[in-house]
Formats: C-alpha cells, sequence, structure tokens
C-alpha cells in the first residue's frame, strides 16, 4: 500500500525496517498482519501494534478520525491493562474493530452503533462510540476470556476460550443468530450453539459462520448472495435471512473441514484433506468443489470482497475470483475463474494470509535466508 494511492497488480515487498518504525523506540518484527476492509494492521512480536488505512469512523485506534497514509503505532495510556498486556489478535472492521490482548481480555473501539443502523457494535452497553481501545467489562465480570474476535459491518462474534460463540450489535438480517432482529448490547451466546464446542469463526458483511470441534460449519444472518451456503433449502434475494444456526451440509456432508474464511458475501471451506471448497457471491448456493488444487494441499484461505486467496503446504499462493484492483496479483489478469498461482511469489514461501476487501497482505520467507518479509498487494 502506498501513500500516494497507487495500487499494485503484483506482490510487492515492503521496507518493514522503514514502515514500522517509530522514533525513540525500538520494535520488534512483525508477528502477524491483518487486513480489514479498508485498513490493515501489523501485530508485532512484542505485542505492540500498527495500524493504518481507512479511519473515518475511528476504527484505527488513534483517537480520531483521520486516515492513517502509513503504519502508525497504536498507542494507549499506561492505565490501561492492555499498554501491559500487548496485542495478541486483532480485528478491523469497516465501522470498528477489536482487541483481544495477551491475557484474553477484548477491547473495542470505533463506531458504537445507532438507533437507525443498529446498536451495540462494540459490546459495551450502549451506543456510545470510542477512538481508543476500551476494556469490554462485561465479559471480565463473568470470568469470560476470549481467543478469537471477529467484526462485521455492524455486529461482532467472539469465540470464547471454552468454545462457546457470543455476538452484539445490530441485529438485522439475524446476524446476531439469536431467533429474532433486535439489537444486542452487550455480548451474549448465540442459544442454539449451546452445548456445542466450537473451534473457530469467522464474519462477513452481514453473516457468521462457527466451525464445530467435529468439523461441522453453522451459519446464519444475511443470506442474499448465498453466504450461507445452505442451498435452495431458503430463497436467495435481498431479504433472504438465517436468524438462527444451521449446519452447512450438502457438499461437505460427510467430510470434516478444517478451517473456514469468510468475504463480504461468500466464504470458503478447507477439509482434513486439503480440498477447497467456496460459496456464495450470487454464483454458488452451496459448498464448491474446485478440484484443480486438489493436486496439493491447501491449508489456509483468506476472502476478500469479490476475490479468494488459497495457501498450500508448499507455501505457494493461488488467487480466483475479481480483481480489478490487482488484488488477484496476477498482473494484467483482473479475473480468475479458477484458482491461479501468483507467480510474483516465486522463491519466496508464504506463511500466513490476510485478505481485505480490495487489498491483501501475506509474511514470506526468503527460501535461502528464511528471512522474514511483509508482502503486500492492492
Amino acid at each position: 500500500m502506498s501513500s500516494s494511492g497507487q495500487k499494485f497488480d503484483v506482490p510487492r515487498k515492503v521496507d518493514t525496517q522503514n514502515a514500522f518504525a517509530v522514533e525513540g523506540k525500538s520494535i520488534s518484527g512483525i508477528k502477524q498482519m491483518v487486513c480489514g476492509p479498508k485498513s490493515t494492521a501489523a501485530i508485532m512480536e512484542d505485542g505492540s501494534c500498527f495500524t493504518f488505512g481507512s479511519n473515518e469512523n475511528g476504527q484505527l485506534g488513534h483517537g480520531d478520525k483521520v486516515d492513517a497514509l502509513k503504519p502508525k503505532l497504536l498507542e494507549v495510556p499506561e492505565s490501561s491493562p492492555l499498554s501491559q498486556s500487548g496485542v495478541s489478535k486483532i480485528s478491523i472492521g469497516s465501522n470498528f474493530s477489536a482487541i483481544i490482548d495477551t491475557n484474553g481480555d477484548l477491547y473495542s473501539f470505533g463506531f458504537g452503533g445507532s438507533a437507525l443502523s443498529g446498536m451495540g457494535c462494540l459490546g459495551h452497553g450502549d451506543a456510545e462510540s470510542y477512538l481508543t481501545p476500551k476494556l469490554v467489562e462485561s465479559l471480565v465480570e463473568d470470568g469470560c476470556y476470549a481467543s478469537q474476535v471477529e467484526v462485521g459491518e455492524l455486529h461482532m462474534t467472539v469465540l470464547t476460550t471454552e468454545g462457546e460463540v457470543l455476538t452484539c450489535g445490530s441485529g438485522a438480517y439475524g446476524r446476531l443468530g439469536n431467533l429474532d432482529t433486535i439489537d444486542q448490547l452487550y455480548l451474549e451466546p448465540v442459544e442454539l450453539l449451546a452445548g456445542i464446542e466450537c473451534v473457530q469463526i469467522c464474519s462477513g458483511h452481514a453473516f457468521s459462520l462457527a466451525l464445530a470441534k467435529d468439523g461441522i460449519i453453522h451459519s446464519w444472518g444475511r443470506n442474499d448472495k448465498g453466504q450461507l451456503g445452505v442451498g435452495a433449502s431458503l430463497s436467495v434475494d435481498v431479504y433472504a435471512m438465517a436468524a438462527m444456526p444451521a449446519p452447512i451440509e450438502t457438499q461437505l456432508e460427510g467430510r470434516v473441514v478444517k478451517k473456514i474464511a469468510a468475504g463480504h458475501s461468500h466464504a470458503a471451506a478447507i477439509t482434513e484433506d486439503g480440498a477447497l471448497f467456496m460459496w456464495g457471491s450470487g454464483e454458488f448456493l452451496e459448498p464448491q468443489l474446485f478440484p484443480n488444487l486438489l493436486h496439493t494441499e491447501v491449508v489456509d484461505i483468506a476472502c476478500g470482497e469479490n476475490y479468494t486467496v488459497a495457501l498450500t503446504k508448499d507455501g505457494e499462493l493461488y488467487t480466483l475470483g475479481k480483481g480489478k484492483t490487482g488484488v488477484l496479483g496476477l498482473a494484467s489478469l483482473k479475473k480468475a475463474n479458477e484458482p491461479t498461482r501468483v507467480e510474483g511469489l516465486k522463491g519466496e514461501k508464504v506463511v500466513s494470509i490476510s485478505a481485505g476487501w480490495k487489498h491483501f497482505a501475506c509474511l514470506t520467507e526468503e527460501v535461502v535466508s528464511k528471512k522474514a518479509e511483509a508482502t503486500a498487494v492492492e
């Protein structure tokens, strides 16, 4: 990503030593890159965090609503427990963001909602907006710790260390999974998943998925593009939705899923044998197998607005979907109907990936030196 707004249609290596530098402070190497719809975060090995990109709702956590054209260190008051614990995970949304610290405590910041759009996005019990990370005290009071957090447009989904799924925010389109469409000001359990131990969650624009320990995916929320993967059992139109979780069966029946990912209006899954399935975006109403990757094992996936990225066990990157912004990393090719190898990363082993709506980032290792670098495409 460049400060001038220039677009790159092939992977471009970031000068991390200069990009993630703070005068007078010693900064460690990058541990994880995380892309939001229009923003990005970098979690460092020492628990510090940089955020940059769009900040129209204060979702970068810097105490203002000014876009950050280059990585900016997320600074919190010394009185905040986050200043001592450090950042473990972050999810950046178009309206708000959330952080899990190394102790498992949850913080949220940005737009808190409104009577018109839906309230309670941040889980603080009100519709207030906060420009810096604020501890979600209700979870502390309940002795509840978070292992994963995902933010959508106007809702938040949390996976606890006990495998329980919690949601809060706007109830429109059933995105909270609790049988109705009313807003939730606090994080509440998804009742239909009670007794089911979940191991991963992901959220799109207005829907969510939860992966159970037994390898079955449960989906709920908006379904206007078939993003719930339930086939023709629900009509797919502008009002389509499911207000409670339902298992995704059809093509995935009898298979054990080990990883899931959600984009704006589509989703993807990897089975235990490394096969890639996708659905949504108005193209597939149920999981569709992409057989041209069966020659290898897919180990990770990331979904953007209209594209998907697959990472193989050998550290090779494949992209498919629409990429007018160059997000596919395939040079002049702006659409790929099948997973296509990103040739610009030859000689590099990709170790982690993350997708925003129209930009993508990954961490790589040089095959010879094993030196970690950040690579970005927009």
